[in-house]
């Protein structure tokens, strides 16, 4: 492709000017020294009693169960597979980041799976942390580019099929960003931070004084399997920036003093909250200890409003971040691979692990329940 060239100026130089323009280092990877090696040993209480020969499987017919798709680390979902095991459902998990050498067979012509030596009918299918970028192949060869493309293919049919019940179906939650969530937010009688979505930080101040800038993406990257990085919101500093170009895209949005934050769980019809107060908009993960955790009841506007949205969203489970500000409640986020057990922990209630493990058991049991025809429910 031929150089274009302005004015007099050589192509080389205008090149070279182009590429010393995205040389700085992007203003949200700046200062962010959040690292978190993922492992990837099996934790699941199921996987491991099943494996190892502890628990019988005499049934010769297709056994129902939950199939999630997540990675081993998954707290979440290791402690709901305990939960069923309790109450006699079986879970099976297919984990980006040990899937290479797993025995699977996913018939087409019928909602079955055989799984290494177990063949299941699933009830429910839940897709959270199962990320392409946790398959531990490098991606930029030709194998692991197969490698990535066969999973994307198949990861997002298992995730997408209509014969077996999704939770927080992918189809909808792959498109749930972070502008559409806004705007929706705003449809639905909440107030939201006015937001500019810029590759110039510096020239914009949406509310016309302090802004944040935050990831237009997800909060972690993961430039190697299994090594995650933060990518969190920071004050927008335009003494610093000046008319500094990003190579991205990022949000800029008004800031906003507030009394303290809610992280506002829905499950199912449930709602269920707690209050956080930090200091920083990152402290969450980069100095957790110092970030108070109470659980709070949720006012009944608010509660309506969010279950609202979670309904339009089609979202089962999901973590909303709240803003109060004079007494006014402000829409974030939503969060849908939302991870609980840490609030849980800090606030010492455990109560949306107990609400997300009735929900999930209660659900399988009314599909499992249900008539068939044809190898379709209906």
């Amino acid at each position: 492709m031929a150089a274009v060239v302005r004015g007099n100026e050589p192509a080389d130089d205008v090149a070279e000017g182009a590429t010393r323009k995205h040389r700085s280092m992007p203003m949200l990877l700046q200062g962010q020294d959040y690292f978190f090696r993922s492992p990837s040993n099996v934790l699941d209480f199921q996987e491991r009693m099943h494996r190892s020969g502890m628990v019988a499987d005499f049934s010769a017919d297709p056994v129902p169960c939950v199939l999630v798709l997540a990675r081993a680390d998954d707290m979440e979902m290791n402690e709901l597979s305990l939960a069923l095991a309790e109450v006699g459902i079986r879970m099976v998990r297919l984990d980006a980041d040990r899937c290479l050498d797993v025995a699977l067979t996913v018939y087409t012509d019928a909602p079955l799976v055989e799984y290494e030596q177990w063949l299941l009918r699933p009830m429910l299918v839940w897709r959270r942390h199962f990320d392409l970028t946790a398959l531990p192949v490098d991606a930029t060869t030709v194998q692991g580019a197969y490698v990535h493309e066969q999973w994307r293919a198949v990861a997002g049919w298992l995730s997408g099929r209509g014969d077996w019940e999704q939770i927080n179906p992918f189809r909808v939650t792959q498109h749930l960003d972070r502008l559409t969530q806004l705007s929706d937010a705003a449809s639905f009688g909440l107030t939201v931070p006015r937001t500019t979505v810029t590759t110039l930080p510096g020239r914009n101040r949406p509310g016309g004084a302090s802004c944040i800038v935050k990831t237009a993406g997800k909060h972690l990257l993961e430039p190697e399997p299994g090594e995650l990085r933060g990518l969190f919101p920071r004050p927008l500093d335009t003494r610093r920036v000046g008319e500094a170009l990003e190579p991205a895209p990022v949000l800029v949005q008004q800031y906003l003093s507030s009394e303290y934050e809610l992280r506002v769980f829905v499950v199912g019809e449930d709602i269920l909250a707690y209050r956080v107060e930090k200091v920083d908009p990152a402290e969450l993960w980069v100095d957790p200890d110092a970030v108070s955790v109470t659980s709070v009841e949720v006012p009944d506007e608010l509660g309506e409003k969010l279950l609202g949205l979670s309904r339009h969203w089609r979202l089962h489970v999901a973590a909303f971040d709240i803003l109060v500000t004079d007494g006014d409640f402000v829409f974030l986020e939503v969060n849908v691979n939302c991870d609980w057990r840490w609030f849980e922990r800090r606030a010492g209630c455990g109560a949306v692990s107990d609400a997300v493990h009735r929900w999930v058991a209660a659900r399988f049991d009314e599909l499992a329940s249900a008539p068939r025809r044809g190898g379709k429910r209906h």
